[in-house]
């Protein structure tokens, strides 16, 4: 049982050496100040959509563009209808939308679909925008959003991403999960990483890129399977700064469902190998350059996973030879549940962090906010065995069904501009 010792303290060492810096990116929200803003320009914009059979939410999304604060006709909003099969380009249109319409059987995902009406934009207002803002169907966004973002904009941020709430935080603990995950992610990760002037990583949904961007990459030409990290990265690596706009908000509803959350996480882990070993060279030749950001995006896509997935091979190593040499596995046991118990304590202090400093931006009630702060950690863990499981399985991009059409968030949205 010495070898489960000295594992579990080597472990324990290299997750201190490579993530002591986000502990101390906790703090700097609350000692370091923003930089004063630059004067404002107005910019046009086109808001670019792509919707799988989303009929039942991207009405929601398309209201809360037009109660955007931001002058109207300087937006212009798309949707991409990506093999949909019910009334999304419909619903799209009725809403303002210019439509386009995708079916395909081999090229699938969100980045196929987003790289296919950037063309048609382009082919039908060439030179008309100087920057696009990409959405998911189920998205609301905060009346300022669009606001904000030209503002940073201003401030000299050719890529951007944004504050990611939920809209259904209070469904149950695996929603809980990654609602809280996110808001850390914006406040904790990406909001600290502006303040210290180094680069930010967009997150999925609610980002901006400049038409100066998107000429630079060739169009949009990124499809592996965590899409957003592969571009994050890639700008990185060219050495664009990702700014953070803590002023544009947007509320995302997150699976509520133990097998679509496992679906999901495994597509993220199976991507993050993908953006490994594409661009990882790259990220350790920026690392020895001194380029802080490259460490900050290696860390993100890699080391986590290798060290879980090394200490739960180790530890069934292990136990198998334990139980050959006729040893009682209760010692192993015990090991392998102080091992849990201390991810356990080290993410309910994360959790409850950011549930205590941004309560206001959560949006249910008291007892809930209370009680998923126990179960955070429970669902965090449960990436252990989906990162196992990613490295054995043949991952195809799937979309997550969206039901979600809430009143009440387009109400609070809406409502931080008096309406």
């Amino acid at each position: 049982m010495e070898i489960l010792l000295t594992v579990n303290a080597v472990v324990a060492v290299l997750f201190v050496v490579c993530y002591a810096y986000q502990m101390f990116y906790m703090v700097v929200p609350f000692v370091k100040k923003e930089k004063p803003h630059l004067a404002v320009v107005p910019h046009r914009f086109a808001v670019l959509i792509c919707a799988r059979n989303e009929e039942a939410v991207i009405a929601d999304l398309l209201e809360s563009i037009q109660s955007q604060t931001y002058d109207k006709n300087l937006i212009t909003t798309f949707v991409m209808a990506d093999n949909c099969t019910d009334r999304t380009a419909e619903i799209a249109r009725q809403g303002g939308a210019v439509v386009y319409t995708r079916t395909s059987e081999t090229q699938v995902g969100k980045g196929y679909a987003l790289e296919a009406l950037l063309k048609h934009i382009e082919e039908d207002y060439p030179q008309t925008f100087d920057g696009f803002l990409v959405f998911d169907a189920d998205n609301v966004l905060d009346c300022h959003f669009i606001e904000a973002m030209n503002q940073s904009y201003c401030d000299g941020y050719e890529v951007l991403t944004s504050y990611r709430n939920s809209k259904n935080y209070g469904d149950n603990w695996i929603s809980a999960g990654y609602a809280l995950w996110f808001i850390r992610e914006s406040r904790y990760l990406n909001n600290a990483r502006m303040l210290m002037n180094t680069s930010c990583a967009v997150s999925g949904t609610g980002f901006f890129f400049s038409r100066k961007v998107i000429e630079s990459a060739g169009g949009w030409t990124f499809h592996l399977l965590t899409e957003d990290i592969e571009f994050s990265v890639h700008q990185i690596l060219k050495g664009q700064k990702i700014g953070f706009c803590a002023g544009a908000i947007l509320y995302d509803e997150q699976p509520v469902t133990f097998r679509q959350s496992w679906r999901q996480r495994m597509r993220w882990a199976r991507g993050f190998l993908q953006v490994f070993r594409k661009y990882g060279v790259g990220l350790l030749k920026g690392m020895g350059r001194g380029s802080f950001s490259c460490y900050d995006m290696s860390m993100t896509v890699l080391p986590a996973f290798v060290l879980t997935v090394g200490l739960i091979v180790t530890y069934l190593v292990v136990a198998t030879v334990t139980a050959v040499d006729g040893i009682p596995f209760w010692p192993c046991l015990i090991y392998i549940l102080r091992a849990l118990f201390g991810m356990y304590q080290t993410l309910f202090i994360i959790g409850l962090f950011t549930t205590v400093t941004e309560w206001d931006n959560i949006y249910t009630s008291t007892g809930k906010k209370i009680w998923y702060t126990f179960t955070f950690p429970l669902f965090m863990i449960t990436y252990i065995p989906i990162s196992v499981a990613a490295l054995f399985t043949k991952v195809k991009w799937k979309p997550i069904e969206h039901h979600r059409a809430d009143r009440k968030v387009l109400e609070t949205a809406a409502g931080r501009s008096g309406k």
